[in-house]
């Protein structure tokens, strides 16, 4: 419906123009945003880790796991570090924790220690009001730290019902062509077996409904992730594999 001014109706060509909505917003994010962003991921991976190995309720090697808290956190950055300072933290971590997990319990865990992370990411990821979108913008900052090409649909941005993200080249899969050239051991054979439910379940935890959908080409890879109010019938093709 129009704008009312004095009990009248605007007509529909008087209406100021609606905010262009940018494609790939985050491009400009600042770095200390993307800073506080990593540590912010970083944290919810290790306390989510923490928050698993209790609720499994056998018995923890204190000693190992010790270990490797002290090889997650050597040599943290100032705060005020560049955000690539924190990426490596990060990087780090996560490479720890996924072979720590996998080599103790084997690869089917991960399923279960991402749904731990989303409960930590369900307090720690802040509410900013716009439903849906919100999850679908995490996920947007941060294909953006990692510099992969994304976009909001051009017909649809994100709603408080229905939102949606297409990464059309996953950097995350370049990163790790170059740390396997480097020499470094990966655990997984792709980052989507623990990208894929990690992402599924942090939307869940704030709510929503997820789906997503890979995709593989002459631009690499990627994916398309939709986060939908429940009980909401989006009116096209879901996308599989939630």
């Amino acid at each position: 419906m129009g704008d009312v001014s004095d009990g009248i109706l605007a007509r529909a060509g008087d209406r100021p123009a609606a905010p262009e909505q940018p494609r790939s917003p985050y491009r400009t994010m600042p770095d200390g945003e993307r800073s506080a962003l990593w540590r912010r991921r970083l944290h919810e991976a290790e306390a989510g880790l923490t928050r698993y190995l209790v609720s499994r309720g056998d018995e923890v090697h204190l000693a190992d796991w010790f270990a490797l808290q002290a090889e997650i956190f050597a040599d943290l950055p100032e705060a005020a570090a560049p955000a690539a300072a924190w990426q490596r933290v990060f990087f780090r971590g996560q490479a720890l924790m996924e072979r720590f997990l996998v080599s103790r319990y084997g690869e089917e865990v991960l399923g279960a220690w991402a749904r731990s992370n989303a409960e930590v990411h369900r307090e720690v990821e802040p509410d900013h009001g716009r439903g849906a979108a919100d999850p679908i913008h995490r996920i947007a900052r941060q294909a953006e730290l990692y510099g992969s090409h994304y976009e909001f649909d051009d017909d649809r941005p994100p709603a408080a019902e229905l939102a949606a993200v297409t990464i059309t080249h996953c950097a995350i899969w370049d990163y790790r062509e170059q740390a396997r050239r480097s020499g470094v051991r990966l655990t997984l054979a792709s980052p989507c077996t623990y990208c894929t439910q990690a992402l599924s379940a942090n939307i869940r935890a704030k709510g929503y409904r997820p789906a997503h959908r890979l995709h593989s080409g002459p631009s690499g890879h990627g994916c398309r992730w939709e986060a939908c109010a429940p009980g909401r019938d989006n009116g096209r093709d879901e996308p599989r594999g939630a």
